[in-house]
């Protein structure tokens, strides 16, 4: 193999490759980036054995070939390089030769028969996507899906499609629940009925590959398919096979009878929490809500720290007196909505609580309030 590329034009597929591969464990054919090159260009590949990336860069192909270089020290050693082309040649002692001016470098490299070819993407009835409402939707949603993966369907992103092409966007971690939902019709034709499921572990990659231009998704019953429309760059993540558990069981219970809306202004919400957690501590991470007429009482504290007290303007007309919520979870909920001002719907002390917004209308986060329970260790006729 002999070739001659520009750093500029690789560079961003080489990181995005560098981000996929495992660092220190697994085979050496997964901590290998591949290069291909034939007809005039270079195939950039590389895997952690579930998510596959391939991007095709233009190149000077003098010689073709395959082989697997190891990847993070290639793509340290291009991203210092000076701007300018870059000669890649196989050498002598199964060793990849990278040339650039008066600089010679010899990595040493996998053969091509250690190479599995990749999954391809699938060309019949793709749908294009906007990169940049992808990568919102992921925002809204992924700090709500549970990071253990044992827990199944919990740890996933779920999509799902419903009537008139609707499609529910949702993540549940067991105390939280996120759901975004809108309309695209090509999309909602393309998934399962059940919807597909996406592992928490994979989201991390999917949002660095994506950008703010339009891409190109397909689906298949184990895999989902990402694609520049350039069709430079592929991104494929497995899906899961476990089932979603139905949400739409606790989201009824924000449109039933003895619901309690506490509305309030979002950003004062945050700054207020954002003190109180000043007065958090670990064993006492909470904020207490004691709603009034016209008015609620937020306070806080900490047995080493001291205590908080903050009123905030606010309406609400429901009798649930007092509530609570941990702090530092219901700041980050917040700090997703663009709304000047936040429902809070109270079901219930101890029953879940749906935060929606008026210029955030397809978005809703659902928390469970905290049971605050004190113990008594001894009494006076103990003494």
């Amino acid at each position: 193999m002999k070739i001659s590329v520009t750093k500029e034009q690789i560079i961003e597929g080489l990181v995005k490759a560098a981000a996929i591969i495992p660092q220190k464990s697994g085979a050496q054919y997964l901590r290998s980036i591949w290069l291909k090159a034939e007809n005039s260009s270079l195939f950039v590949m590389a895997t952690d054995a579930n998510i596959e990336l391939t991007g095709c860069y233009p190149a000077q192909v003098f010689e073709p070939g395959l082989v697997g270089v190891q990847g993070r020290a290639f793509v340290d050693l291009v991203r210092q390089l000076p701007s300018g082309d870059i000669t890649l040649r196989l050498g002598e002692g199964n060793s990849l030769q990278l040339e650039q001016g008066r600089r010679v470098y010899k990595l040493p490299v996998s053969g091509a028969e250690w190479f599995q070819p990749f999954s391809s993407f699938p060309e019949g009835d793709a749908v294009i996507w906007s990169g940049d409402f992808l990568q919102d939707i992921l925002e809204k949603v992924t700090f709500c899906i549970g990071d253990d993966d044992s827990m199944e369907a919990i740890a996933c992103l779920c999509m799902k499609p419903r009537e008139n092409g609707r499609i529910d966007v949702c993540g549940l971690n067991g105390h939280q629940f996120a759901l975004v939902s809108f309309t695209h019709d090509e999309l909602a034709g393309r998934l399962p009925e059940d919807g597909i499921l996406i592992q928490k572990k994979y989201l991390q990659n999917m949002k660095k590959w994506l950008g703010t231009d339009e891409i190109e998704l397909n689906i298949t019953e184990k895999r989902l398919y990402l694609r520049s429309m350039d069709k430079t760059e592929t991104l494929a993540l497995p899906l899961s096979g476990h089932k979603f558990p139905d949400y739409t069981v606790f989201m009824n219970r924000l449109s039933e009878d003895g619901v309690h809306p506490l509305t309030v202004d979002r950003r004062e919400l945050s700054e207020s929490l954002g003190r109180l957690c000043i007065f958090n501590t670990e064993s006492e991470p909470a904020t207490d809500m004691e709603m009034g007429s016209g008015e609620v009482l937020l306070s806080a504290k900490g047995k080493d720290v001291g205590s908080a007290n903050e009123n905030l303007e606010a309406s609400y007309a429901g009798d649930i007196g007092r509530i609570t919520f941990p702090t530092r979870n219901l700041l980050e909920i917040l700090g997703h909505y663009a709304s000047e001002k936040i429902d809070m719907m109270l079901t219930g002390v101890e029953g879940p609580c749906g935060i929606r917004g008026a210029e955030d209308p397809d978005y809703t986060v659902i928390i469970m309030p905290m049971k605050i329970s004190s113990t008594t260790y001894y009494t006076e006729e103990d003494v």
